[in-house]
């Protein structure tokens, strides 16, 4: 088994929470850690076949699993209600779509497939993943399971890479979502992976051996408050937009056409498509060559060459693909970019960070500024709206106690 950094205050909680709920049992106890993760450059070329860079971080949903004896998989995560899963049916169930039940479901049945054989057990989980910031607090939670139940009901011997695909089928055949495999493979593999979706059906990455507080940077994420219930057609429209150009070249993404095609062909593609489509287009073949460089520069060491292709990045997310606020009075995040160009004084690199249209911000801050940088940021977005994180290097693990 892998080892595991979670201090002992965590465990005690976790075990005390374990039997209270549970029960006593002479049953042994395993601990599962997974991290989230950050996305470090390739801003929306992943759905399109591109590249990307991302790192997991050091904030983590860590549990305590222990067989029950049962068919039954109870789990309680702080601040959530009880999820109790039958494992006599291991088909998808229509009316669980969307829900933590689908997923603990999904996964059992998909470690059945590989021929383990599913038992109940009792689970307690805790986070400090923030939801809703785009630190794939999700992803974190469906590989955690899968490195849990594999651990309980054989050992804990499949591959990462299994257990990253396993979570990103879950998501999409029992949770109903379709969603891509970057989240689940940065925090399934841990460090800083380059990673390469091509092939929609394998997982390809390759880890940059790179420490940015070392270099004198931190990487500080700013959650900026705006709301993302209102814009799932904003979403929406980037990969729609963007593959509508590729069907215009007789493709279904943009990994599969030439650039050189698309900047001949201008006229049509804004007639047909529109100029916003065609500027989002624009927008993957640069940054698709933006995560290249910036991949080279990381193994390099050159951390200052990083930062200029990564505000060239930024730039090109504003302008281009345009995901940074929606046009209107509230922009949020536009303002918060703004704001920390500001304090940054031309130093360091900020930038949109994900989806974009509000949630987050990434900034890269030199260590000497970070204590100022956080202090401005939360002036402005509220106490505890910045945090700096690490690079977790281990991706998720577990440790019989």
């Amino acid at each position: 088994m892998e080892s595991t950094g979670v201090d002992s205050r965590t465990v005690a909680r976790l075990r005390e929470r374990l039997t209270s709920e549970f029960g006593p049992s002479d049953e042994r106890v395993l601990l599962v850690r997974c991290p989230g993760r950050t996305e470090i450059a390739g801003n929306h070329t992943d759905h399109e076949g591109g590249h990307v860079i991302a790192g997991a971080i050091d904030r983590y949903v860590t549990g305590l699993f222990r067989s029950n004896g049962t068919k039954t998989i109870n789990l309680l995560s702080e601040g959530y209600d009880l999820v109790s899963v039958s494992l006599d049916v291991l088909e998808p169930v229509a009316e669980e779509h969307g829900t933590t039940k689908a997923l603990v479901r999904g996964m059992a049945a998909l470690l059945a497939r590989k021929g383990l054989v599913p038992a109940g057990f009792d689970c307690v989980l805790t986070s400090d993943v923030p939801v809703g910031s785009g630190l794939s607090s999700s992803a974190a939670f469906e590989v955690e399971l899968a490195r849990g139940m594999d651990a309980l009901w054989s050992g804990g011997d499949l591959p990462r890479e299994d257990l990253a695909l396993m979570a990103q089928a879950d998501e999409r055949e029992f949770f109903g979502k379709p969603c891509g495999l970057m989240d689940q493979a940065s925090v399934a593999l841990g460090g800083i992976q380059h990673m390469s979706f091509a092939d929609p059906a394998a997982l390809v990455a390759s880890p940059i051996d790179f420490d940015f507080a070392a270099s004198g940077y931190a990487i500080v994420l700013v959650a900026v408050g705006a709301g993302h219930e209102n814009l799932i057609d904003e979403y929406a429209a980037i990969p729609r937009e963007m593959q509508d150009v590729a069907r215009l070249f007789g493709r279904t993404r943009l990994c599969d056409v030439s650039e050189s095609d698309v900047t001949r062909d201008v006229s049509r593609v804004r007639e047909e498509c529109g100029d916003r489509a065609l500027l989002r287009a624009l927008h993957f073949f640069r940054e698709e060559r933006l995560v290249e460089e910036r991949a080279a520069r990381l193994g390099e060491g050159d951390v200052e060459g990083f930062l200029r292709l990564e505000r060239l990045s930024g730039a090109s997310s504003a302008m281009y693909l345009q995901n940074v606020s929606t046009w209107g009075r509230e922009q949020d995040a536009m303002v918060a970019l703004g704001l920390a160009d500001e304090i940054l004084l031309e130093r360091g690199a900020v930038r949109i960070h994900g989806g974009g249209f509000g949630g987050t911000i990434q900034a890269f801050v030199p260590l000497d500024m970070v204590d100022g940088f956080v202090s401005g940021m939360d002036a402005a977005f509220g106490r505890g709206a910045s945090g700096v994180y690490n690079i977790d290097h281990e991706g998720v693990s577990a440790l019989w106690l």
